[in-house]
């Protein structure tokens, strides 16, 4: 009962109070007591953390094409799945579950909204239901903990009421509990009372198996990278970093870059992104630095995977140069001066007609 009573709080918080923060989340965890039971609050594991340790079988991360939003699912060695965003509301979780029923995936172990936009928890009303329905059902999902105003969050909070969902607020230093030899720790975002920001709030995970890292951050833009750069420093280093914020030039800043220090990157947006994501400073920035880029706009669904013993493969549905020089060369020409103003994307300023 406490648990539906919560969701009812969120949902009368996004009705009434606009831009407000969650104070509390359905499943018996508040913002400033994480349930260790579910999460180590101290980003580490009930085994130490050894990044040189044998680990066995092979973790896929499967970037999904949904245009201009953002898909993203992984899949453990032992077969657990952690489904990160779920594509624009236009689609309504359409080309994911068909993506999901294709690859035989009928359970989400942990379903994570990096943050409220449209374009990033466009589906998770109807893969819940979904999966709840025709499938094997869904595990927890976890939020930022940030509330959004619009009818997609609330779809989604209504679904978690519908079907029981465990839903579990996030801060750094948590980690997502996963069986087997994968670690996911939360570092973005900060602890405590972090603003009604959904950007500066986007859920970022570093992933971990044996040596290879994997980080991916939502949309955090240059005010939460820089945060994550002095509160992790190290721990963001990662041989994939999936650009933040579709590839715009709010996010991949300098420093951040150099922190994570990435041999490849993975951009997700749409051919013909209405704000010109990937960014040309982006894609040059990925050039100096000669890092091999792929971008779903080109190259269609992209899947990472990576054994046991550290051999990494890349394969996509379309075929195009991973040269971040040539993918700036086909980006289509943009006026710059015709498109909406890129803060239609943020928190306070939205004009997503949901």
């Amino acid at each position: 009962m406490r648990r539906a009573l919560l969701i009812g709080t969120i949902a009368l918080l996004v009705l009434l109070a606009g831009c407000a923060s969650i104070p509390v989340v359905a499943g018996d965890k508040e913002r400033d007591g994480p349930d260790t039971d579910d999460i180590d609050d101290n980003g580490e594991s009930d085994d130490e953390s050894d990044e040189s340790r044998d680990v066995d079988g092979e973790l896929a991360v499967h970037h999904i094409d949904v245009g201009q939003a953002d898909a993203t699912l992984l899949i453990t060695p032992a077969g657990e799945t952690i489904l990160i965003d779920t594509g624009d509301w236009r689609q309504g979780g359409d080309g994911v579950i068909e993506y999901l029923e294709t690859h035989d995936i009928d359970r989400i172990d942990h379903l994570v909204a990096t943050h409220g936009h449209a374009d990033h928890i466009g589906g998770h009303d109807a893969i819940i239901e979904w999966a709840e329905t025709e499938g094997d059902g869904i595990g927890t999902a976890y939020d930022s903990g940030v509330a959004h105003t619009s009818q997609t969050y609330e779809r989604y909070l209504d679904a978690v009421e519908a079907y029981d969902v465990d839903l579990l607020i996030v801060e750094e230093g948590d980690e997502l509990p996963i069986d087997g030899d994968v670690e996911a720790l939360v570092v973005n975002p900060p602890e405590g009372d972090s603003g009604i920001d959904l950007h500066d709030n986007s859920v970022a995970l570093v992933i971990t198996f044996g040596e290879f890292r994997y980080i991916t951050t939502g949309d955090a833009e240059t005010a939460a990278e820089q945060r994550m750069v002095d509160s992790w420093g190290d721990e963001l280093d990662a041989d994939i970093y999936h650009a933040g914020h579709h590839g715009s030039s709010t996010s991949s800043t300098t420093p951040f870059l150099d922190a994570v220090s990435p041999e490849t990157a993975i951009i997700s947006s749409a051919y013909d992104s209405q704000y010109g994501h990937p960014h040309d400073e982006v894609l040059a920035a990925f050039a100096d630095r000669d890092i091999e880029t792929y971008w779903t706009g080109v190259h269609g669904d992209i899947v990472v995977t990576v054994t046991g013993d550290s051999e990494l493969n890349i394969t996509t549905s379309e075929t195009f140069s991973t040269d971040a020089a040539d993918l700036l060369s086909e980006k289509p020409t943009t006026d710059y001066e015709s498109l909406a103003p890129l803060t239609v994307m943020t928190q306070r300023h939205s004009t997503i007609p949901v």
